[in-house]
């Protein structure tokens, strides 16, 4: 065991000096733009003198608030409910990279990972990668002060934090399929990349005015750039990672917490509505809408897997149940913006049907140990949800210029919504796939066969859940 908790401080040396280069570019980057500041601000002032706008303090209220509900879906959420579902020897292990995300994804997004997804800095200068990624403008909040407002008229710096957020849950998802067997420094460096190379470029390419963007692309709250991106890189990382030692298909291993999945799928369920109802940035009708929607679409999903798993296997779970919600929760995620009760009700009933059989058939078939479903659920739901939004999407919602879905006749939006999918499932997949090869070869990711047989808690962090 000595041997193993031993570790490389070259290899941590160069971890740390990786992690300053990513924090300090961009404040030489920023220095860069400050020298020019004083004529910008000053030809902003001229520009907003006339009609400066007005902090909306009923949004800002609630903007807040909504962010505080999305934090809870990672700290504690996602930790319980992939907690709850591991073996008693591996939950802390979950737990640690689960908080080790909310951290540091957090410096890197007010770093440079903001600017990334949201800064117009190429766009307005003309250069092309505009349409990949923001640029440097905004790096380390550059620019932006207490009465910088955003869309809704709320500080920006509440944006800020609100995206912070998606972009700590999109990671954590991915911990479902590598879960049990995973070394800790090599899943450290693996999510650094990931949410540089993979999760930054592809908010900028949905929501911060990037190529998807432009097309048309829908996705009110993230089901391309949260769920399809974590879980089809969850699928990548489960099959490059081989299955867990004592996995073996028609004998799955028992949760040794179903508690905590319960507690885990509530402050899930809770979360959303922030997750959800905050992303239209105001407190109106559409966030109204939003908030019944996912409400409705995720309580069809639970009773409709339950109902599935008492037909199929003669007994209703909790575990069963809990997973439906968390895939009607995510199926309704990209769509609440855009569809009323009748899109809410048939997301909500087709999704769990569809993430059942590949939970229940399509993994066993292939025999992939995609750990904790983060592949069936999320990856699955995000795709299902994402197409139906181009089905449902209903001007009833959107307005009498907004879009609409195939349903009333517009099929082109259910062709964007197509071909927005395909583009992050392709882009994730080849993006996990290089950088498992760089961070294996360079470090490993796989725990030593003894490792995983005794637990992650005590070789990879020294400590055991429950002390008897």
């Amino acid at each position: 065991m000595k041997k193993y908790i031993g570790f490389g401080w070259g290899r941590l040396s160069v971890l740390v000096a990786m992690m300053a280069i990513a924090l300090l570019l961009p404040a030489g980057l920023m220095a860069q733009v400050a020298a020019e500041a004083p004529v910008v601000e000053t030809l902003a002032v001229a520009e907003t003198a006339e009609e400066a706008p007005v902090l909306d303090s009923g949004n800002t209220a609630w903007m807040i608030t909504a962010t505080i509900l999305v934090l809870f879906m990672s700290i504690p959420g996602i930790a319980l409910f992939y907690g709850g579902l591991v073996r008693q020897k591996n939950v802390l292990s979950l737990i640690m990279q689960t908080l080790f995300i909310v951290g540091a994804v957090s410096i890197l997004w007010v770093a440079f990972g903001y600017s990334w997804a949201f800064g117009t800095g190429f766009a307005e200068s003309g250069n092309p990668l505009g349409a990949v990624i923001g640029g440097f403008d905004k790096a380390f909040l550059h620019g932006i002060r207490l009465d910088t407002l955003s869309a809704g008229n709320i500080p920006e710096l509440v944006f800020v934090m609100f995206q912070c957020m998606f972009a700590l849950i999109t990671p954590a998802l991915i911990l479902g399929a590598f879960a049990e067997r995973i070394k800790f420094l090599g899943f450290v460096v693996f999510i650094l990349l990931w949410v540089i190379l993979a999760y930054f470029p592809m908010a900028h390419w949905v929501w911060g005015g990037g190529f998807l963007q432009q097309m048309g692309a829908i996705d009110f709250a993230g089901g391309t750039v949260v769920h399809v991106n974590a879980g089809i890189s969850a699928l990548v990382m489960a099959l490059m990672l081989g299955k867990r030692e004592d996995y073996r298909i028609g004998h799955p291993i028992t949760p040794h917490n179903i508690t905590f999945v319960f507690l885990g799928t509530s402050f899930l369920w809770l979360g959303w509505f922030g997750f959800n109802a905050g992303s239209g940035l105001a407190a109106d009708g559409l966030a109204a809408n939003a908030f019944l929607v996912t409400h409705v679409a995720t309580a069809v999903a639970a009773i409709t897997w339950m109902v599935i798993d008492w037909l199929c296997n003669k007994k209703p779970t909790t575990v069963g149940a809990c997973t439906g919600a968390v895939a009607g929760l995510v199926a309704i995620t990209p769509a609440a913006g855009t569809v009323d009760l009748l899109g809410a009700f048939c997301i909500g009933f087709i999704t769990p049907i569809i993430c059942f059989i590949m939970v229940a058939v399509v993994k066993p078939k292939f025999k992939y140990d995609d750990a904790l479903d983060a592949f069936g659920v999320h990856g699955i739901g995000g795709v299902v949800g994402s197409i139906l939004t181009g089905v449902f999407a209903t001007q009833y919602i959107t307005g009498e210029d907004g879009v609409q879905g195939a349903l009333y006749g517009d099929w082109h939006q259910l062709w964007i919504q197509i071909f927005t999918t395909l583009v992050a499932i392709v882009f994730s997949a080849v993006i996990t796939y290089i950088l498992y090869k760089i961070v294996d070869k360079w470090i490993g990711i796989r725990v030593d066969k003894r490792v995983e047989e005794e637990g992650l808690d005590v070789y990879e962090h020294g400590e055991t859940a429950y002390n008897n």
